[in-house]
């Protein structure tokens, strides 16, 4: 549905000053949500508001989104924060009104739902606004011992059931019906219901942002509640939707690193310094190498061997990795990935057939990734893909192993590291767990990090594409 919020007065519109205060504290705020706003988009943002009508909210938005946003991943905590510094209404820092003791009486909330699946039914969108600042003002307010009182979106939504406010709406929608609705027109019915639905809940979220804002301080709500760009998500903590961004963001990022990639090798450094010519040309100045010759640079695609733990909570991460470096195949001469849980099978012709979704999927019901019980075993994974693959690596090659280190007490077979590192170029580990986490319970991260060229710690999609630039 169209949000076309109303439009303060001309007597409560900010001056021209509080205007460019406000732009200044919402670029303040972009940059500590980690949207990386710089001075440039800043200026450019300033340049934009005299040709603007600043009273439409939707025209300032749309104009500062323009000018401050260079990717798409960026766009739902810059409508979070505008919201925030941009707010439909404003509100006073005593806009906390009179509470009581006692809760909401039963009557009381089922009258406002039946006025909420009325107001609803009719769709329009100051109505559903109106309807939504009364549900936190009556349901969502908590008092505190210090006597100051708070807002919670749970306690709104624990009073207002958003999936039983569905379930009346398309009941009155066929009760007012002449006859049976058609497949369609149910499917027509939901979709329209489910947006008026998602538009209150998201005028919900505001009212509670500017009740906190109007009691904490804009940018001390900013800062806790803005989350992070979706690349520099953890790993260990997305949601379905986040899975989706994080999907669709890889096939971009590939391309961008695989041009950093080509550029850094065509204007890499030269080769080695060849002492034969650069004796030769030192007779002119008497022996002294004022003049040093060095050999052509010629710059190699690597072969990467990707292994891969795929247990439990490191999924996510090999998921993604597996994704990004198929997606980069072009940068590599070859890449053989592999998968284990408590052993190891190899998994490149998967990705090689379908898309990495599809791959990912296969492999987790057709590869043979466990011979036990299921737990993380690092020692007899390396071990076996030793005796397959090891004569595979050759001083070409860098192997990169993923995963927490976290072996469940079971035997290390370090030794398998220590060959790999003596055959492959180089020998690297992406641990998607904090620092300070290594070495704690079962992760025995330090005995496999000796023998790796390193050991680095890969908790979100942007770390994880700058390790992959930089063994490209």
């Amino acid at each position: 549905m169209s949000e076309h919020p109303s439009h303060p007065s001309a007597e409560d519109a900010p001056s021209l000053g509080g205007v460019l205060q406000r732009v200044l504290d919402f670029v303040a705020a972009l940059r500590r949500a980690g949207l990386g706003t710089t001075q440039s988009e800043a200026i450019d943002a300033f340049r934009t508001l005299p040709h603007l009508e600043l009273l439409e909210r939707e025209q300032l938005r749309e104009a500062l989104a323009a000018v401050m946003i260079t990717s798409r991943t960026h766009r739902r905590a810059f409508d979070d924060l505008f919201e925030l510094y941009f707010p439909a209404r404003g509100a006073a820092a005593d806009d906390t009104p009179d509470v009581t003791d006692r809760p909401p009486e039963e009557l009381e909330q089922d009258e406002y739902i039946a006025d909420l699946v009325e107001t609803l039914m009719g769709g329009e969108d100051e109505a559903i606004r109106r309807m939504a600042r009364t549900a936190v003002q009556e349901f969502g307010r908590v008092e505190g011992r210090d006597g100051g009182t708070s807002y919670f979106q749970y306690r709104v939504f624990r009073a207002v059931d958003l999936q039983q406010l569905l379930a009346d709406l398309l009941a009155r929608a066929q009760d007012d019906s002449d006859g049976e609705l058609t497949a369609l027109e149910q499917r027509l019915y939901r979709d329209e219901f489910e947006a008026r639905l998602r538009a209150f809940r998201e005028e919900v979220e505001a009212e509670i942002r500017r009740r906190a804002a109007a009691q904490r301080g804009v940018d001390q709500v900013a800062d806790r509640m803005t989350r992070p760009p979706v690349e520099e998500l953890d790993f260990f903590h997305l949601s379905p939707q986040d899975h989706a961004q994080l999907r669709a963001q890889i096939r971009p990022i590939a391309r961008k690193l695989a041009t950093r990639v080509a550029v850094k090798r065509r204007n890499g450094r030269d080769g080695r310094l060849d002492v034969r010519r650069t004796v030769r040309r030192s007779l002119s100045t008497g022996g002294v190498p004022f003049d040093p010759s060095f050999r052509p640079r010629r710059p190699h695609k690597p072969e990467l061997f990707v292994i891969c733990d795929v247990s439990g909570s490191v999924a996510s991460f090999a998921r993604f990795t597996l994704m990004l470096v198929h997606a980069l195949q072009e940068q590599f001469s070859k890449v053989r990935s592999f998968a284990f849980i408590d052993t190891v099978d190899e998994v490149t012709a998967l990705f090689e057939e379908s898309d990495a979704s599809e791959a990912m999927r296969r492999m987790m019901s057709e590869a043979e990734l466990v011979w036990l019980d299921g737990h993380s075993d690092y020692g007899h994974s390396l071990e076996r893909f030793h005796a397959e693959h090891a004569r595979d690596v050759t001083p070409r090659a860098t192997v990169l192993v993923l995963g927490d280190a976290r072996n469940n007490y079971r035997q290390a077979n370090t030794w398998v590291l220590q060959d790999l590192q003596k055959r492959a170029r180089h020998v690297y580990w992406l641990n998607p767990e904090p620092v300070q986490f290594w070495d704690t319970g079962d992760s025995i991260a330090a005995s496999y990090g000796r023998f790796t060229a390193d050991m680095v710690e890969v908790r979100n999609l942007k770390q994880l594409a700058r390790f992959v630039e930089r063994i490209a």
